[in-house]
């Protein structure tokens, strides 16, 4: 696990969250660190896609406080496009612009949120597009492209914004077992270049090969935080193993 000085990227401290009278996060703590990869992940309800969107800003949190590069995510989000800016978010859905080409859909939030110039901008979206194997497609719409490739296209217009973390919301889960390892090797690559990554994932071959930090979820809460050596270790805790029978 990396040892950091510098303040961290993320920073979660005492997250609670409810819908309506049912508590979907409660007292969550969660620190990631520069070039930290943190996989989350447990059964379904857990609170794991809840956590991401409020890391991300896309929902509101009723306690405790998110921190991402130094900036408050607060509940009403009156820094919302510097938060955004800062965490490249990746669904499970591709959410691309289908009237849009592959380029415009990269090139589109740095306009808009970074306020580059179109020219800087088609530069640097050709050059992501080029680091997730997909240049070639520039000129494509996302309906011309496969599940695996539309997926490639959402990673290169995040990081096109130039984000302090990664946030990958099952990112895998709504593609073709064919196409899971295209994107699980673009992943892979990101970080192994040293980017912050938080994964929200069930794919526990991915998640012991590249986390540093494995954190564990149920309930709402936070049931273990261990190294992926201990995570995946004969030790680990019984609910854990039941967990991991079920998804290797």
């Amino acid at each position: 696990m990396r040892v950091s000085t510098s303040a961290p990227v993320v920073s979660v401290v005492g997250l609670s969250k409810h819908y309506g009278p049912q508590q979907v996060l409660s007292d969550i703590d969660l620190t990631v660190e520069a070039g930290e990869r943190v996989v989350v992940c447990g059964p379904s309800g857990s609170g794991k896609s809840t956590l991401a969107r409020c890391i991300s800003g896309l929902e509101g949190y009723a306690r405790g406080s998110v921190m991402v590069s130094g900036t408050k995510v607060s509940p009403d989000m009156r820094h919302s496009d510097l938060v955004h800016a800062n965490v490249g978010m990746v669904f499970q859905q591709f959410n691309l612009f289908p009237h849009l080409t592959v380029l415009d859909n990269c090139t589109l939030a740095q306009t808009w949120v970074r306020r580059r110039p179109r020219e800087e901008a088609k530069q640097i979206a050709l050059e992501h597009l080029k680091k997730v194997r997909l240049v070639e497609k520039a000129s494509a719409y996302p309906g011309q492209l496969s599940g695996g490739q539309q997926q490639r296209v959402a990673i290169a217009r995040a990081l096109c914004l130039s984000p302090s973390v990664m946030l990958f919301d099952e990112a895998t889960s709504a593609l073709d077992p064919e196409t899971v390892k295209e994107v699980l090797d673009t992943m892979i690559m990101l970080a192994r270049g040293g980017m912050t990554m938080i994964c929200i994932t069930h794919e526990m071959g991915f998640a012991r090969a590249v986390a540093d930090k494995v954190v564990f979820m149920e309930g709402g809460r936070i049931v273990q935080e261990a190294t992926s050596d201990v995570f995946f270790g004969e030790r680990s805790d019984p609910r854990i193993r039941t967990f991991l029978s079920q998804v290797f």
